[in-house]
């Protein structure tokens, strides 16, 4: 699964560099020049990591961070400000706002790509191939295994797609609607029914390990990967 990357920049020449630049890289590519839209995309589908431009159209990039940071949903992706305001005051603000980092131009796109990629390896380690891991379950993108308490566990391509997005997002409060968002894609014709089901069977199958089973069931709000 490719890591998703929203760019919001009103630059139109320089945010398709940006865009064939990390297309290139292998990244799911997302671009805004709209703060409000940039709001509404984060909101409907989490990215995995967001550069976003301090002086866009509508709602300023400072602002969108902001507002990115009050909601839980968002609350935890990793921001790169970009922007032409150089000053030390500037890039004070824009870290105390929420800013994972902050890159003035003009800049290397090939550094803003290593930029990404570091702070991908720091918040979301299965996007660089790291193995995840949550009490005694792992999981290994790579060799795409999976382990329970040591014991190696059987399960489907959707099942072991369902327990990355939970390993990557530990302790949260996912709804039915998010995991169709992230482990489907918003246009598949799936149902939240549907999701019970490939949880269901994701459960059965942390059951025939060790470890047990680490999904909590949040009552009419949905799932959450938690210690019980």
């Amino acid at each position: 699964m490719k890591p998703r990357l929203l760019i919001v920049e009103d630059d139109a020449a320089l945010s398709e560099l940006l865009v064939w630049q990390f297309q290139n890289a292998g990244y799911d590519v997302e671009q805004t020049a709209d703060g409000d839209e940039a709001l509404l995309l984060a909101a409907e589908n989490a990215p995995d990591v967001i550069i976003l431009d301090w002086m866009i159209e509508q709602v300023p990039g400072i602002e969108v961070c902001r507002r990115l940071r009050r909601v839980p949903e968002t609350a935890q992706i990793p921001i790169i400000m970009l922007t032409a305001r150089s000053s030390e005051e500037d890039r004070i603000r824009g870290l105390e706002t929420g800013a994972d980092d902050y890159v003035t131009k003009p800049f290397s796109p090939r550094e803003l790509v290593a930029r990404v990629h570091a702070l991908l390896r720091r918040s979301k380690p299965a996007a660089t191939g790291q193995v995840l891991s949550f009490e005694a379950v792992q999981l290994d993108p790579v060799a795409h295994r999976v382990t329970s308490g040591g014991q190696p566990i059987d399960m489907g391509p959707t099942e072991f797609r369902l327990l990355r997005y939970f390993l990557e997002r530990p302790r949260r409060v996912l709804s039915r609607a998010q995991l169709i968002d992230g482990v489907w894609n918003r246009d598949a014709e799936i149902d939240e029914r549907t999701v019970d089901v490939h949880v269901g069977r994701l459960r059965k199958a942390l059951k025939s390990g060790l470890a047990g089973d680490p999904i909590r069931t949040v009552r009419s709000e949905g799932y959450s990967l938690d210690k019980k």
